[in-house]
């Protein structure tokens, strides 16, 4: 079982004033590698509190892996991928990029986001878009090695060639 942590970025939804349809579906894509959301939470979008959380889910609850949507892009209040480099310990930016590229086989907006991958705390964080259609495309593309990563990180020392 894989302990998730999903957080939503939404001035909106945190007011209660959206439906965060992605957090929703993030809950159910990670059920396909054996996912178990122990925590899903909507927040508004402010670099510290975002901080704060991401810290929360990887340090103290100790999740394997933290899946956020919304703030990506480039607007002044898209400020997810900024608090996430300041937590992180290490990037991937290889899961990063290839999400990107994916998306933009669909439309070359898929390259304004700037969502990060990384690693806190044993801890796997992967920043997607807000929409609905960007967590599907994003999330999709990197969902199977999701596990391996896992892997990796809590210690297999397996080869990873196939």
């Amino acid at each position: 079982m894989i302990n998730v942590a999903v957080l939503t970025m939404s001035d909106k939804g945190s007011r209660g004033e959206r439906v965060d349809e992605s957090g929703r579906l993030i809950c159910e894509m990670v059920k396909d590698i054996s996912g178990k959301v122990v925590a899903h939470e909507i927040i508004p979008d402010d670099q510290k509190i975002i901080e704060e959380k991401l810290k929360h889910f990887a340090d103290t609850l100790r999740v394997d892996l933290i899946i956020t949507t919304g703030g990506t892009g480039v607007s002044p209040r898209d400020v997810t991928p900024d608090a996430t480099r300041n937590v992180l310990e290490k990037e991937i930016p290889g899961l990063a990029e290839i999400m990107r590229a994916e998306g933009c086989k669909k439309t070359i907006r898929a390259a304004i986001s700037r969502g990060l991958v990384g690693i806190r705390s044993g801890a796997l964080i992967v920043n997607l878009p807000g929409s609905p259609k960007g967590v599907v495309e994003g999330l999709g593309v990197i969902l199977s090695t999701i596990p391996h990563v896992l892997e990796k990180l809590h210690g297999d020392d397996s080869d990873c060639g196939r």
